[in-house]
């Protein structure tokens, strides 16, 4: 067995475009945003960047080459992904979040749709947006629920040849669009046959841009990731195609469930980015500042020493997030397990060792004048979104164990 964590050329150089596209580009955000009040204004004033983003050619990455992108797997995503993470979470996540409203698509999508609504993501011009509308007010852990529990409450019936789709939506990325009127497509968890069990009762159905009846209650005004839009939004008596249900009618469960598998690894990088940020300015504040010393702090023991405990939690997250993301792109039988893994081990460890860095820096790195405090803020939503670690990761891995079938070694390749 041959075990290589180098890139290939290719992916080196891909690597080196992400990055200076992020130091060139990207990073601008924070200053374009910086004195806005409202998190619309924030988001719009991204735009530019995300236009810029598109036209270079990143957003084509996210289609996978048999619909016509220029994605080559989910390692490629992690490359891209770290080296814009670590610049701009914003614009990154604005990105990334249309994986997340495509996978549906890609999965389940008739050739029609899939003309439909990957098309606008393989132009070198514009601003398209996807989403995926799954989370609702008062949570959505439990969305396949079946009654007594709630579950999945936005519905849709059908009216001759439309569903009508009623229900509310929030923490959704970018789904209301950049003005307001949606994004290019939402693909809109919700049920088509209440009294039925999950696996029966849960769809999926695309709703395009500029549909009658999304209507925005509030832009939430996150921690972190301030230039990314989150809305709280409602669909009342939103009509569209009955041929634009995504897969067989009730069969939204497993899409759902399969469309959150593949970004799990990617949060897991995101974290690695932040961490690679912070460790980064920790370093050098610790080789240059003596705090009214004699030496540079990096000096004490204890400074080195938490830097050598940040520096290997942010390269045991990378490789398990590229463990992960090669298993995902070779189909192997561990790939959902690892993914998980990432996920929860690489957001967790983001969070704790920014907040260690920040004791190396001392109480400046709680003023916004230093990057850590930001840093902070953005690495505390990633062990709560995209499946938050408690209530839906940890859970999945927990079934994954339980499985009469499993066996420990199938992660690691050597069952």
């Amino acid at each position: 067995m041959a075990i290589d964590f180098s890139l290939t050329p290719e992916q080196r150089q891909l690597q080196l475009s992400a990055r200076r596209f992020a130091a060139d580009v990207l990073s601008g955000v924070g200053p374009a945003m910086q004195h806005l009040a409202t998190p619309r204004e924030r988001f719009q004033a991204t735009r530019p960047m995300y236009e810029a983003l598109v036209r270079e050619g990143f957003m084509r990455r996210l289609v996978p080459q048999p619909f016509g992108g220029a994605g080559t797997g989910m390692i490629d995503m992690a490359i891209v992904t770290e080296e814009f993470y670590a610049v701009d979470v914003n614009v990154s996540l604005t990105m990334l979040a249309n994986l997340l409203g495509l996978t549906p698509i890609f999965m389940a999508g008739s050739p029609a749709q899939q003309q439909q609504f990957i098309s606008p993501f393989l132009q070198a011009h514009g601003a398209p947006l996807a989403a995926l509308a799954n989370s609702e007010p008062g949570g959505s852990a439990n969305f396949a629920a079946p009654s007594p529990g709630e579950g999945t409450r936005t519905v849709a019936r059908l009216e001759g040849d439309e569903w009508v789709i009623d229900g509310a939506k929030q923490w959704v990325s970018s789904a209301t669009g950049w003005e307001g009127d949606g994004a290019d497509v939402l693909s809109v968890v919700c049920r088509t046959d209440a009294p039925d069990a999950p696996h029966g009762s849960i769809s999926i159905i695309a709703v395009p841009k500029g549909s009658q009846g999304i209507v925005t209650v509030r832009d939430l005004d996150a921690l972190g990731h301030r230039g990314h839009l989150t809305p709280h939004f409602r669909l009342q008596g939103v009509r569209v195609p009955r041929d634009n249900l995504i897969g067989p009618v009730g069969g939204g469960q497993q899409i759902v469930e399969g469309s959150f598998t593949g970004t799990a690894a990617l949060v897991g990088i995101m974290g690695v980015a932040l961490m690679r940020a912070a460790f980064d300015f920790a370093l050098n504040f610790a080789k240059t500042e003596r705090r009214g010393g004699v030496l540079p702090i990096i000096e004490h023991q204890a400074v080195g020493y938490a830097l050598a405990d940040a520096k290997t939690k942010l390269e045991a997250a990378r490789y398990l997030g590229w463990r992960a993301c090669h298993a995902m792109d070779q189909m192997a039988p561990g790939g959902p397990e690892l993914a998980l893994q990432s996920k929860i081990f690489g957001s967790e460890a983001a969070v704790s060792v920014i907040t260690r860095l920040m004791q190396v820096v001392g109480v400046d790195s709680y003023s916004h004048d230093l990057p850590l405090a930001g840093l902070l803020q953005d690495a505390i939503a990633l062990p709560l979104f995209d499946g938050g670690n408690m209530g839906v990761r940890r859970r999945q891995l927990h079934g994954i164990l339980k499985d009469d079938q499993y066996n420990s070694l199938t992660a690691a390749g050597t069952a």
